[in-house]
């Protein structure tokens, strides 16, 4: 079986813990994950299957959207309420300044990811330092806030928010970015992932659904819940080759654009490519070679490694 299955994560379990039921589920080893989501975080995790695990890297370039429970006035070791209580305060602002300063985090911007993450240095995860009491150097991203939405104010100190971002954005930073701006302090209390790329809250298959299926339908049913891979890469340029460059594509050869009459791609550009019967079979980018601007397969799908 190949493909990508997006699965609701439940509070309480962590990433891995899906990626072992599915394993079990689909009795296959060969499964993995695009975007780590901590055991406090709920919503959409997309699970890859078979040969879609070679799109790993693709999928989690994708832009997520994020609803955060911000609780002002509390901050701690953690950025959300799994962590040990650093310090509280009660000057907390008012409604409208909560609004104002939180919609004014959009746009470009460096963020320093916190010691509670999963980024390795020196071949260590930054959590296992922190839980050692390290401190350790970390270099700022790049990361961009498409829109923040004040979602609701639920009590004198929490509020909902929502966030669109790119890549590599930490939500917890960003919500005690946005209650040191404030004065207060903030930490999260909740944490739901409600769009990752083209899966949505919406399509999303909880483990108790996918238990029911293996139940009753087996191995067919739990076949048709998997995406094809494509799906992953829709916003991609296609290019189709006839079957003479297909196969030296498929070879590891760059293919010349001038020799195809390709419609004009930009070096740097990643595409999706598809033989001359249509079947997409790799993920690959334009680049300028020795002997001019030819198209490269990178990731190949057509092929299952054991």
């Amino acid at each position: 079986m190949n493909g990508i299955i997006n699965i609701y994560k439940p509070k309480g379990i962590t990433s891995h813990d899906v990626v072992y039921r599915i394993r079990r589920l689909y009795g296959t080893k060969r499964v993995g994950h695009a975007g780590t989501l901590d055991p406090m975080a709920t919503g959409v995790l997309p699970v890859l299957v078979g040969n879609a695990c070679a799109a790993q890297d693709y999928i989690m370039e994708h832009d997520k959207t994020y609803v955060a429970g911000l609780r002002l006035g509390t901050i701690t070791d953690t950025g959300d309420i799994t962590g040990e209580i650093l310090e509280t305060k009660d000057n907390i602002p008012d409604e409208e300044t909560v609004k104002r300063v939180g919609e004014s985090f959009v746009g470009e911007m460096k963020q320093l990811p916190p010691m509670y993450s999963a980024i390795k240095i020196g071949g260590k995860k930054l959590y296992e330092l922190a839980r050692e009491g390290k401190t350790v150097e970390r270099e700022a991203r790049d990361i961009t806030v498409y829109s923040s939405e004040m979602l609701e104010k639920v009590s004198d100190t929490d509020y909902y928010f929502k966030f669109s971002v790119s890549k590599g954005t930490y939500i917890r930073t960003l919500g005690e970015d946005i209650g040191t701006k404030l004065g207060c302090g903030g930490t999260l209390f909740s944490l739901e992932r409600t769009v990752c790329g083209e899966f949505t809250k919406q399509n999303a298959h909880t483990l108790e659904e996918l238990n029911d299926i293996a139940e009753k339908q087996g191995a067919d049913g739990l076949e048709k819940l998997l995406c094809p891979v494509e799906m992953s890469f829709f916003h991609l340029p296609v290019v189709k080759l006839p079957e003479f460059y297909s196969k030296l594509c498929k070879n590891g050869l760059e293919i010349y654009l001038a020799k195809i009459g390709s419609p004009k791609l930009c070096i740097g550009e990643k595409i999706r490519i598809y033989d001359n019967d249509g079947n997409f079979f790799a993920i690959g980018d334009v680049g300028e070679f020795k002997d001019g601007i030819a198209l490269k397969a990178r990731v190949r799908f057509d092929t299952v490694r054991k």
